[in-house]
């Protein structure tokens, strides 16, 4: 029984960690997710500020709080929104797992 459960065990946790997706949610940089005006109507919330005030880091707006990206989370939300053709309404599918109040993002794909 003690190699079963060993078994059961270690294939436990050879598992990946359990993703998230979050569907259609506004992304935002840190420095202007600290302003409610800003968050309160983030489909305002311009392109060329969220790429100017980069360097804060991005998120999202996830049940209408602002949600931190890791590091990786930052370096594919600043690629997405440099690519994308919007000016505004910056929106996207983000996939990843909510650890520590942060979303470690595995990946991002504008909407």
């Amino acid at each position: 029984m003690k190699k079963i459960g060993f078994a059961v065990l270690a294939s436990l946790l050879a598992l990946p960690l359990a993703a998230e997706t979050w569907k259609n949610v506004s992304l935002m940089d840190a420095g202007c997710a600290a302003k409610k005006d800003v968050v309160a109507k983030p489909d305002e919330h311009p392109k060329a500020c969220a790429l100017q005030c980069a360097k804060a880091g991005y998120g999202a707006i996830v049940n209408g709080k602002f949600v931190k990206f890791d590091k990786k989370g930052d370096e594919l939300a600043s690629e997405a929104i440099k690519n994308s053709s919007k000016s505004d309404h910056l929106r996207a599918t983000v996939v990843g797992e909510m650890k520590n109040g942060t979303i470690q993002v595995t990946s991002l794909t504008m909407d």
